[in-house]
């Protein structure tokens, strides 16, 4: 089958018949019919079959279609990878990635610090997964992208920012005053209390669970949330206790919730994450300065 013979294929899987296909595809209805008509022919078999004034797939239309579908999946990609290096070839536009936990607080005093220098910049940002910010960097659709204990790949360039300790935050009242009054908790003393628990394949909940492998303590989880902001919200509203990043710590209520260092410290990287390949951009190394420095600030 040729390209043209699998687009009005999948145009009239899509659509359900050869007029609609040819006006998704843009062309006239005689045109479409007869790239059908060619398509069957050089296969040997028939894809459609009309019943009662519908087209209806045959059974080898109904094996071939999973694949061509993979295949317009496939274009799709190479379609956005064309779009990206085009992009990418601009100089006035940074195009950033971030997961959750640096979007409110950090990024936005990294950026102010960036707009400062580079006021005719236009920056795109989209909050995502550590996995999918990775992937996307590797078929370059950013510029830059800032993670917590990003794994290592052979395509992306790491580069270390700041440790960011992990930090319990509960509820007013939660916690006896001995604790408050000297300023840290151990993991100890959280036993039997009730913890909102990150999912196990999170890297911070991945390091908490190794810390109370370590200290032999088992902690409650009354709640599993997959976002550092669902753990912060929910101890917020006095639902219980949160093991959470200093990044995402940065904008608790102090009003609602005490916020103490915990013990022993677990250290959670932040890393500024950039394509291997290709030529270095001077707008991702000012914008790494940018939020090293908010990282500095924020973390003291």
């Amino acid at each position: 089958m040729r390209l043209r013979h699998i687009e009005v294929f999948h145009a009239i899987m899509l659509t359900g018949s050869v007029s609609a296909a040819a006006r998704l595809l843009n062309v006239t209805q005689p045109a479409a019919s007869r790239v059908l008509a060619h398509a069957e022919l050089q296969l040997g078999f028939a894809l459609f079959q009309r019943q009662r004034g519908r087209l209806v797939p045959t059974r080898e239309a109904q094996i071939l279609y999973p694949q061509v579908e993979q295949l317009f999946g496939q274009l799709d990609a190479v379609q956005r990878l064309a779009a990206s290096l085009r992009e990418s070839q601009r100089e006035d536009e940074l195009r950033i990635l971030t997961v959750f936990a640096l979007s409110l607080e950090l990024l936005p005093r990294a950026l102010g610090a960036f707009h400062a220098q580079y006021p005719q910049v236009r920056v795109s940002i989209d909050a995502l997964h550590s996995p999918h910010i990775a992937a996307a960097l590797v078929r370059q659709e950013a510029d830059i992208g800032f993670v917590l204990t990003g794994a290592a790949h052979p395509a992306l360039l790491p580069e270390h920012l700041a440790d960011a300790a992990v930090l319990c935050v509960a509820p007013r009242g939660l916690l006896p005053a001995p604790v408050l009054q000297r300023g840290t908790v151990h993991l100890q003393e959280l036993q039997g209390l009730a913890l909102v628990q990150l999912a196990a394949n999170d890297p911070v909940g991945t390091l908490v669970g190794h810390a109370c492998r370590q200290a032999d303590v088992q902690l409650q989880a009354r709640y599993t949330v997959q976002t550092y902001h669902a753990a912060l919200a929910l101890a917020q509203h006095g639902q219980a206790l949160a093991l959470i990043d200093a990044c995402t710590a940065a904008s608790a209520d102090r009003s609602r919730v005490d916020v103490l260092p915990l013990l022993p410290r677990i250290d959670v990287p932040v890393q500024a994450l950039r394509p291997a390949q290709g030529p270095g951009s001077l707008l991702a190394d000012a914008m790494a300065r940018c939020m090293r420095q908010a990282l500095a600030q924020a973390l003291g």
